[in-house]
Parts: C-alpha cells; sequence; structure tokens
C-alpha cells in the first residue's frame, strides 16, 4: 500500500489502476486532487494511489479491500469498474473455464464493487460509478465470445442502477474504448496494427488520457443528469452500436 494519502478530494476508486486505461484513470483524478485507491493484484501503482491487494472475483476479498481504502480515505465516492481479463478463442474452442473467467472478472466483479461501494453512496445519497465497457461488447468480435457478453452485460448493469438509485443522486454509465495505445496493442504485429487502423474512421488509436478523460467528466458535477448511458471512445469504429 502506499504511503502517502490525501486529505482533500473526493474518495475515488479505480480497480484494476496498476497499467494501461485504469492507470491513465487513476492518474487524472490524483492530478485533479481526488483521494485515489485501487484493487489491484499485482504491479507497481502511480504515485499518490491508495492500494489495495485483492481479487474481484472473491466477495470476501472485495469488502477487505473496500474496509481498508475506507478506513484510509474514507466512503467511496467514486467508483470505476475497470479490471478486465481477456481469454480470446474461437468458439467452437472456448472452453467453459474460458467463458466463466472472463465473465467472473469483468461483468460479475464490476458487481461486486459496485454493491459494495452502493453502500455508502446509498447513505450520503450521491455517488458517480463509471463501468469500462468496449467497442467490441457493443460490436461484437470473432474470437471474443466471452469478452464481447461480459461488456455487454455491463451495459444492462448500469442501466439496472440508474432504475434504481436514480433517485438518490447516484448515477451510472458505461464507457466503451475502441483500440488504444497500450502494451496491448503495441505488442501486435505492424500488419495486424495497420489493418484496425484502416478500419477507424479516425485513423488512429486513441490515447488513455482520451478515455480518462471521458471519466473524469462523467464523474463530475457536470454529468449530475447523465445515467445509464454508453460512452464509446472509438474513433467512430462502433458507430455508437
Amino acid at each position: 500500500m502506499t504511503a502517502e494519502v490525501r486529505t482533500t478530494g473526493r474518495v475515488v476508486l479505480v480497480t484494476g489502476a496498476n497499467r494501461g486505461i485504469g492507470r491513465a484513470i487513476a492518474e487524472r483524478f490524483v492530478a485533479a486532487g481526488d483521494r485515489v485507491a485501487t484493487i489491484y493484484r499485482s504491479g507497481d501503482l502511480p504515485a499518490g494511489v491508495f492500494g489495495a491487494v485483492g481479487d474481484v472475483t472473491d466477495t470476501t476479498a472485495v469488502d477487505g479491500a473496500f474496509s481498508a481504502i475506507e478506513a484510509a480515505l474514507g466512503p467511496v465516492e467514486v467508483l470505476v469498474a475497470n479490471a478486465g481479463v481477456t481469454r480470446d478463442q474461437l468458439l467452437m474452442r472456448m472452453s467453459d473455464d474460458d467463458f466463466e473467467t472472463v465473465i467472473d472478472v469483468n461483468l460479475t466483479g464490476a458487481f461486486r464493487c459496485v454493491r459494495r461501494a452502493s453502500k455508502a453512496m446509498i447513505r450520503a445519497r450521491r455517488g458517480r460509478i463509471v463501468l469500462i465497457s468496449s467497442v467490441v461488447g457493443l460490436y461484437g468480435g470473432a474470437g471474443q465470445a466471452n469478452y464481447s457478453a461480459s461488456k455487454a452485460g455491463l451495459v444492462g448493469l448500469a442501466r439496472s442502477i440508474t432504475r434504481e438509485f436514480g433517485g438518490r443522486g447516484i448515477t451510472a454509465n458505461v464507457v466503451a474504448p475502441g483500440f488504444i495505445d497500450t502494451d496491448m496493442t503495441a505488442a501486435l504485429p505492424q500488419a495486424k496494427q495497420e489493418e484496425y487502423r484502416a478500419a477507424i474512421p479516425a485513423g488512429r488509436f486513441a490515447s488513455p488520457a482520451e478515455v480518462s478523460g471521458v471519466v473524469e467528466f462523467l464523474a463530475s458535477d457536470a454529468a449530475a443528469y447523465i445515467s445509464g448511458a454508453v460512452i464509446p471512445v472509438d474513433g467512430g469504429l462502433g458507430m455508437g452500436h
């Protein structure tokens, strides 16, 4: 866990803040002066982020991580459910474990975190929930039946949360990134990267900062009347599907 703890700003929890998009989101909230925490399994964290080691597939671990964060920083006011995994495989070759593991981390893991965070949000009658989905959740992807299903499920989760908590000052929205410049995309063969870019109307991959900026907006007071929305950050790839 990090030694330095902020005493000002909102308490923001970003799951999976040790790398990629989650890291960029956490860094943005830290720069804005918020008290930022994460639940993560391993790796180094951005400066200023309080880390609680835990596994979003384990309800007891999620509860313990939230308790540690609450003790150090206070009740979570903004939850960004970002933790996710992939196990890509053609449908006919995909095992039950491949499917269930991805669903458990990406969808059920988000549910566990939302359920735990909602307790304090309901008491406070305010809160922001942002679920990080993917263009693939709306657009589909060959070899990604498990990942696509998990990310599509987040839309239904956010809209159900909106129905339940909308009158309590709590919003729930989905951000659906497309191809982002991360270590994962950088590892793709150059020819494959060019193929993907050719399919994107913007003609390029996004920077992680372009995703984190949308998340920051949805967590702000300016977005108080936006809930149950799906915001694509994909350069036009999905065209709002």
